[in-house]
């Protein structure tokens, strides 16, 4: 990719060397098909007082299993259906926002990587300037989710056990087992998803709830919130001896039939 492609780029310094002294606010890591345009991306981020590196594929995934990053940027087309592969990978082992980008084709439908978890979608080329109005928006909105549960109410929410016909899930550990005890593993969506259905059971809540309660920012249409419920259902309805647990409510959305407990949480002999 040319410089041309990042319009707002030219005339701005490229300052690639690590140790250049700019604030470390956030860790964004990119992970680009075009090592030119990825450079350029790090640069005008760590001109802006942004913390970015260029990460490789391998690289990323051991970033991740150490400690995670504020944001990751990744391009959908590194390789045949490898974007997707990766962005699967890290929906299942962190929680980091993700910002996807890629040209227009037929090959990769960026729709998909929103269903898959992704936060955001930039088509090529896209501005700078754009890009850095998308990071810090999902960075405001993560400081402001993370910061809901400290002024809401004294007990934390984050430190939940729920129990809803046979299922166990604890919040804080985010480990959710099934009736028969073996561990199930959600996407960021699906777990999301999950949780607004736990804290409002037999409601029905409609789509758009729904949307805002995985934090899409960008427009979800019904076919994409559908294929999100849809991939839910299988990780909570995968045996004939499982209750069907999601049911669509006709014209209004959906509903979760079982009954949820919360459960306290065990206090260690030490406390007592």
């Amino acid at each position: 990719m040319s410089a041309s492609a990042f319009p707002l780029w030219r005339g701005q310094r490229c300052a690639l060397d690590p140790e250049a002294g700019f604030a470390r606010t956030a860790e964004i890591l990119v992970v680009e098909s075009d090592p030119g345009a990825a450079h350029m991306i790090v640069g005008y981020l760590r001109e802006q007082q942004m913390h970015a590196v260029v990460t490789g594929q391998n690289d990323l995934m051991s970033r991740l299993a150490v400690g995670e990053p504020k944001l990751v940027i990744l391009d959908l087309q590194i390789g045949k259906n490898s974007g997707l592969d990766l962005l699967r990978k890290i929906q299942l082992c962190s929680q980091v926002p993700v910002i996807t980008t890629g040209y227009p084709c037929d090959d990769i439908d960026p729709v998909i990587g929103l269903e898959m978890g992704a936060d955001d979608y930039l088509t090529k080329p896209f501005g700078l300037r754009e890009l850095l109005a998308r990071i810090r928006a999902i960075l405001r909105r993560k400081s402001a989710v993370r910061s809901v549960p400290a002024v809401r109410s004294p007990t934390e929410r984050s430190s939940k056990r729920y129990s809803f016909s046979g299922w166990h899930l604890d919040q804080r550990t985010r480990h959710l087992t099934d009736p028969h005890g073996s561990p199930v593993t959600l996407t960021k969506n699906g777990y999301a998803l999950l949780l607004a259905f736990l804290h409002a059971p037999r409601r029905p809540l409609s789509r758009q709830y729904l949307a805002k309660a995985i934090h899409v920012h960008v427009h979800i249409d019904d076919r994409s919130m559908n294929v999100q419920i849809l991939r839910l259902r299988r990780k909570l309805e995968t045996g004939r001896d499982l209750p069907r647990l999601i049911e669509t409510a006709r014209g209004l959305g959906y509903v979760f039939t079982s009954s949820v407990e919360e459960l306290e949480r065990d206090i260690p002999r030490c406390m007592k």
